[in-house]
């Protein structure tokens, strides 16, 4: 008997997946089965009280569509361009520390997924494998990547020139990581994650400043990312300091706590930049039509978390595909169903300010997620 290659074999997971998933909110317990608790919790849990992190959501429940109708929307394009690359959907698979706690392949199945599938990716630094191999996983991919910077500047420069020379496209620094937060679903167990054991050189981080990113910018070419921008008056320094791309986020609700949702912090921002730089956001976004109000919104990608870790968890890389498909469905259906052909078609004007339907929570868009042993 001859061995499958590997593309049949890439194909078999994908129908295996397709077969098994229906709806996300599968893939979600999914997860949940194949995860051991400290794992789950490293996933769905924030800081302290997890304000922030519901606040995400409510963030997006509070948004409801102004739907226009006898369009003509027969045909439907939800691909968008970015950094000179077509992607499927506006989105990326956003940096996320320590993946190897749900796949061993660590970030090498996600970036094969996001290239396989047409979305970008962005690589932590607090992620295995490192840079060079991932890229070399995916050497088509819209690849981004993203430090924490734990060294001096001549250790921060290396990270700098390897990624240019390993094709990324953009280069990332998140700052709003001063201080490693309280995360309570940890400390009541006594449970020391991966990355609070990655704390060496964490003071590097504590002293980052505006200087640092002027610094960084007179020296290197590549288009500069500033993650973690959560008001208009930092999104307009950023601005004044040269980042082409601003990114909007509260860490997921996992560093301070009561922040504002990002869906809240987008619009100022957006405001403050008016064009002049790409924004992406993240924080609580799963489905479709989330994707739908922060591009209505002015963003020009979403970053997915939690989710891609969902996809990873339940089925490894065709689980990320399988995920990437059934919300490129919920795209496309919800465009449609708006009456416009396009992300570049959509605007404000599509959005309403409307009191949320569930509580909101990390799980409050998957509503028919109630069996019993997932409870979470």
């Amino acid at each position: 008997m001859t061995s499958q290659n590997p593309d049949e074999a890439r194909a078999a997971a994908n129908a295996a997946a397709a077969s098994q998933f229906y709806n996300l909110h599968e893939i979600v317990a999914k997860a949940r089965a194949n995860l051991n608790q400290n794992d789950w919790d490293y996933i769905v849990g924030g800081t302290e009280t997890e304000t922030t992190l519901r606040r995400n959501r409510m963030a997006l429940d509070s948004l409801a569509f102004r739907p226009r109708v006898l369009r003509d929307v027969s045909k439907v394009d939800p691909s968008v361009e970015v950094l000179g690359k077509k992607l499927r959907l506006p989105v990326v698979l956003c940096p996320v520390g320590s993946l190897e706690s749900f796949h061993p392949g660590g970030a090498e199945p996600v970036v094969k997924a996001a290239a396989e599938f047409g979305v970008a990716h962005m690589l932590s630094s607090v992620c295995d494998p490192g840079l060079e191999e991932v890229a070399r996983a995916a050497p088509n991919g819209l690849r981004m990547f993203q430090l924490y910077v734990r060294g001096d500047a001549a250790w921060a420069d290396d990270h700098v020139e390897r990624a240019i020379a390993h094709g990324y496209s953009a280069f990332c620094i998140t700052v709003d990581t001063a201080h490693y937060s309280r995360r309570e679903r940890d400390l009541a167990k006594r449970h020391v994650t991966a990355g609070r054991r990655r704390v060496q050189g964490r003071d590097f981080q504590m002293a980052l400043d505006w200087r640092t990113v002027e610094r960084m910018k007179a020296k290197f070419k590549i288009p500069f990312a500033i993650k973690g921008i959560g008001t208009a008056e930092d999104a307009k320094l950023a601005l004044d300091h040269g980042v082409e791309i601003i990114y909007v986020s509260n860490h997921g609700g996992r560093q301070l706590d009561h922040g504002r949702g990002s869906m809240d912090v987008l619009p100022e921002v957006v405001e403050a930049v008016a064009g002049r730089a790409m924004i992406i956001v993240d924080g609580g976004f799963y489905r479709g039509t989330d994707i739908l109000k922060a591009i209505a919104q002015g963003a020009n990608l979403v970053g997915l978390g939690r989710m891609q870790c969902y996809g990873l968890a339940a089925a490894g890389q065709a689980g990320i595909v399988r995920m990437l498909e059934i919300l490129e469905d919920e795209v496309t259906r919800a465009l449609g169903l708006l009456g416009v052909t396009s992300f570049g078609k959509l605007d404000q004007s599509y959005l309403h300010a409307a009191a949320p339907a569930n509580a909101p929570h990390v799980f409050s868009a998957f509503p028919l997620w109630e069996v019993e042993p997932y409870r979470y």
